[in-house]
């Protein structure tokens, strides 16, 4: 006998006749021999209507009324359940987030959760019922018995917390695709099935498919080595697995206030290959990419700047024996680059060959403002430089000077408590040949770019903790390789992309922070898409940048910003062009299925 959690989303819920087939299915699952617990979202788009049922009376209500009022839809969807299961003779229980002990922090629509209570589930279990708990919601510590709710995705985020808590032998989660997709159904039709998928790669897509899972359930599915299924409500498809490698014992107190960071990770074998000033034009990116990799020269982390006038850099690190065969790449393509071939501060090769790569690494880093400012800051406490900075959902890069290595290790471990600096990348990998499983586009961030930072330890950190502290949080971040010299200090520029609803309270501190560092001015540009291709397996393939980088410049496409990781590369391109940019990048890694996947309205 299997103890399963199951999560059935708003869609899946919609209206009476969904609800009874949920039930139906329920009951099978029970008579199958299984304890059964089941977590449920608002009815169809009931947390829409109550939502602007609050904006008709006020622009901007009380975060503490909305989740009283929020709460309210997981309650109706349990009771109807409920009702549901006992009509077809399945006994049944439903228990809103308080009931059930889901202890969260106090902090209205946005709480993580400290604890689960599951004493009142189990006697119910034991009983033989089927215990329906209303998710997105909880209740925070204390005596003041104040409801909280989870913010956005918060259903699935309690399923998987509840099956940590109660041991169970997996969670499913039911929803309106048939699994995991290589891209939005919606979009491209012919998006792929995943059989598995690990959790890396499933946080690192956060936005990917029909946003069918949710980073905070991964997060604790990761941490817990919570075994998580996603599965269509409309069918028996086994849909996909997100494997969880095997996780270190932890603590169900603080469940979701784990460690944010988990690693420090350092490589002292890198070197920096930068071309300054080259054309702002699509192709550029996929033309040095693709000779690169002609070289069979396997490329760690790239980055590309904002523009500023016609041109912008891109960066890149390789691992010391690979530098030279880089180096020989950007020179010689680099004249070819220039308006005429004798203009050599124009598309200009650098090279640094003592730079070291440290990076801090963890599932709970995301949606958890001030982390990447943590390690600005403690870098620049211990007057460390930063030269080249890239990020991805779980981790953080920076390119530091190799003989300040031992020190940034130190440093770094002591002010996120990671007692070991591994050798070794914290990825968990799928055994897959595939070198990119999924792609997906976020059409719902802004850039915003600071001019003429001084370059010196403790700017960066003193930008981004100064957005943390208005709760902001920043996705990728750049940092430019050209340097200017303004008022006889050097300079570079920073740029960042963070959630459109935070572009104006961004826009107005970094503003009155320019103001006070004396920087360049503050630029916004909210006509962005992000694309980007997910897969373990790229990891040591050489070429998968630039066959990503190509299929952008057949289509004409024009890359503004570019960020990596070890499994993740990012680019940001106009919003206009986001549809064609994630279209032409599934079709380039040849992802399409045999068939086209319908997503129920």
């Amino acid at each position: 006998m299997a103890l399963i959690v199951q999560k059935y989303g708003g869609t899946s819920v919609g209206s009476v006749e969904r609800i009874k087939s949920v039930a139906q299915r329920i009951a099978q699952t029970v008579t199958a021999g299984n304890t059964v617990v089941v977590v449920v979202s608002a009815m169809g788009k009931t947390t829409d209507g109550l939502v602007n049922l609050a904006k008709d009376i006020s622009p901007n209500p009380s975060r503490r009324e909305m989740d009283m009022l929020l709460s309210t839809g997981e309650q109706v969807t349990i009771a109807l359940l409920s009702i549901a299961l006992h009509e077809i003779g399945q006994p049944a229980t439903s228990l809103t987030g308080a009931q059930v002990g889901i202890v969260t922090e106090a902090e209205h629509t946005r709480a993580r959760i400290l604890e689960i209570k599951p004493d009142r589930i189990q006697r119910h279990l034991n009983d033989g019922e089927v215990v329906v708990v209303a998710g997105f919601q909880g209740i925070c510590a204390g005596d003041n018995l104040e409801i909280t709710t989870l913010g956005r995705g918060g259903s699935d985020t309690s399923a998987v917390a509840l099956a940590a808590a109660l041991k169970a032998n997996f969670c499913e989660i039911y929803t309106d695709v048939p699994g995991i997709l290589t891209t939005d159904p919606r979009i491209v039709p012919e998006a792929q099935l995943m059989e598995q998928i690990t959790c890396d790669e499933m946080l690192e897509l956060a936005s990917l498919g029909a946003k069918v899972l949710h980073p905070r359930a991964v997060e604790i599915a990761k941490n817990f080595g919570v075994p998580l299924v996603v599965r269509s409500s409309w069918s028996d498809h086994p849909g996909t697995r997100v494997v969880s490698p095997q996780p270190k014992p932890r603590s169900l107190q603080g469940l979701e206030l784990t460690k944010a960071v988990d690693a420090v990770e350092y490589d002292a074998d890198q070197a920096k290959v930068a071309l300054l000033r080259v054309p702002d034009c699509p192709g550029i990116a996929a033309r040095l990419f693709r000779e690169i990799a002609h070289q069979n020269v396997d490329v760690d982390l790239i980055i590309q700047s904002v523009h500023e006038g016609n041109s912008n850099d891109i960066a890149f690190t390789v691992v010391q024996k690979m530098l030279k065969g880089a180096e020989a790449v950007a020179e010689a393509i680099a004249p070819a680059l220039r308006s005429h071939p004798n203009k050599t501060e124009e598309s200009e090769v650098m090279v640094e060959k003592k730079v070291a790569k440290i990076s801090i690494a963890g599932a709970g880093m995301i949606g958890r403002p001030g982390i990447a400012a943590k390690m600005f800051k403690t870098l620049a406490d211990a007057e460390i430089n930063i030269e080249m900075i890239s990020t991805s959902e779980v981790k953080v890069s920076c390119v530091i000077d190799e003989s300040q290595g031992k020190k940034a290790i130190q440093v770094l471990c002591q002010a996120f408590d990671v007692e070991q600096s591994p050798a070794t990348s914290t990825v968990d990998t799928a055994k897959s040949g595939v070198p990119v499983r999924g792609v997906a586009l976020d059409t719902k961030q802004a850039q915003i770019a600071i001019r003429h930072v001084s370059d010196r330890p403790g700017m960066a950190a003193l930008i981004f903790n100064t957005l943390a502290e208005k709760n902001i949080s920043v996705d990728m971040i750049i940092q430019s390789q050209r340097c200017r010299i303004i008022n006889g200090s050097p300079t570079r520029d920073i740029a960042f992309t963070v959630a459109q609803n935070d572009v104006s309270a961004a826009q107005t501190v970094l503003e009155e922070l320019a103001v006070k560092l004396g920087t360049g001015e503050v630029l916004i540009n909210d006509n962005i898409s992000k694309i980007s291709i997910v897969g373990s397996g790229m990891v040591g393939q050489p070429g998968i940048a630039a066959r990503f980088f190509e299929a952008l410049a057949k289509e004409k496409i024009n890359i503004q910003m570019i960020a990596t990781s070890e499994i993740k590369i990012s680019c940001v391109v106009s919003i206009e062009e986001g549809i064609k940019a994630l279209k032409a990048a599934h079709a380039a890694f040849e992802l399409a299925g045999h068939e086209k996947i319908e997503v129920p309205a």
